[in-house]
C-alpha cells in the first residue's frame, strides 16, 4: 500500500536532528526546528487512508519513506506499532527511538534528519517542492 503526498522545502531547513525528521502542515519554521525537512504538507497523519493507519498500527509493520526532490531523493525505513495514534493535526515525525506520541508515524528509524542525503537538504534548503511517499 502507498500513499504520496507533497510539502516544501523551507530556507530554515538545517537537518541536524540526530533522532527525527519531521514534515508539517506549518508554513514557517524557525532555525531551532533542525528536525524539519517540510513545510505547508497537504496532509496530515489524519488524512491517511484507513487501511494505512491499521497497518501502521502494527509492530510487525514495515514502513518505508521516501522523500524526494527534483534531482535527489533518501528512503528511510522503520516500523509501525500499536501505541501509534497517527491523530496530530499538523505533525508527522519519524522516529530513530520507540517513543511514541500521536505526532509519531513510525518508530525505530533507520535514518534522523541528519543522516539524510546533502543533495537533498540542499535542495528542500532552496524551498523546492518535496514529495513524500509512504509504503506499508
Amino acid at each position: 500500500m502507498e500513499y504520496t503526498f507533497k510539502a516544501k522545502g523551507h530556507q530554515n531547513v538545517t537537518s541536524k536532528h540526530k533522532t527525527t525528521f519531521e514534515v508539517t502542515q506549518d508554513a514557517e519554521i524557525g532555525l531551532a526546528a533542525d528536525c524539519i525537512v517540510g513545510v505547508s504538507s497537504n496532509v496530515s497523519l489524519n488524512d491517511l487512508p484507513i487501511k494505512m493507519r491499521e497497518a501502521i498500527q502494527n509492530e510487525k509493520t514495515e514502513i518505508k519513506i521516501v522523500l524526494k526532490t527534483e534531482n535527489a531523493e533518501d528512503v528511510i525505513r522503520g516500523y509501525g506499532h500499536p501505541a501509534l495514534t497517527l491523530d496530530h493535526p499538523t505533525d508527522m515525525v519519524c522516529r530513530k527511538s520507540d517513543y511514541t506520541c500521536s505526532r509519531t508515524l513510525m518508530i525505530n528509524a533507520d535514518k534522523a534528519a541528519v543522516d539524510l542525503d546533502g543533495d537533498l537538504i540542499d535542495e528542500l534548503a532552496s524551498g523546492k517542492t518535496l514529495k513524500i511517499t509512504i509504503i506499508v
